[in-house]
């Protein structure tokens, strides 16, 4: 990041988005206001409005943080350079991203599947949604297909409809997860096995 008016803008904003991941972790979605915000962040209710006027937009700003932290956790297990990495590591350590295993993924995850929420009032947050996953949905495959030239999966496997189908498995299990429906460990593990049929 530069130095300057910009750099100092978008650190504001990244330190406005920490506070409300840091707020939805202690104390879940429904403590989130300008005020806890600004209290969590050490700045004045009118700086955060000033960048965020509206609730939606301090979870649009977490949501964006959370995925920048995310990708940062699965450069930090898989590699650097997730192209060079074993893609079985990278199609693990991305899906398993997307299930909660300690305080920052379920508070990432419960924001992410608020935005989510959003989307199904407000067309545009809808069709923003569509262009990520359809990134998202692309770079899977992409992996998959990685091993099915390394011969380790099987030629005749779909690799788009595969890795969106891994996806769903793995939102769906979050929010049972997040909903206590099912322990963390249990839907890890029956991720772990839609994975491992790809390789049988």
């Amino acid at each position: 990041m530069g130095r300057g008016p910009g750099a100092h803008h978008e650190q504001r904003r990244a330190d406005i988005a920490d506070a409300v991941l840091a707020i939805v972790a202690e104390r879940g979605l429904a403590a989130v206001s300008l005020t806890e915000v600004a209290a969590q962040a050490g700045i004045s209710p009118g700086r955060v409005q000033h960048y965020f006027p509206a609730k939606r937009q301090l979870l649009e700003a977490a949501f964006e943080r959370g995925n920048d932290l995310s990708s940062a956790r699965i450069r930090a297990k898989a590699g650097a350079d997730l192209r060079a990495a074993e893609p079985r590591l990278v199609l693990t350590t991305v899906l398993g991203e997307l299930i909660p295993y300690d305080a920052a993924t379920e508070a990432h995850m419960r924001v992410r599947q608020s935005f989510h929420a959003f989307a199904f009032a407000e067309e545009a947050i809808a069709a923003r949604l569509r262009v990520l996953y359809a990134d998202f949905h692309r770079r899977l495959a992409d992996v998959i297909t990685r091993d099915q030239q390394a011969g380790r999966v099987p030629a005749a496997l779909d690799p788009h409809t595969t890795a969106l189908t891994l996806v769903a498995l793995a939102e769906g299990l979050a929010a049972y997860v997040l909903t206590g429906v099912t322990p963390a460990p249990t839907a890890r593990a029956q991720l772990l096995t839609a994975v491992a049929t790809l390789y049988d």
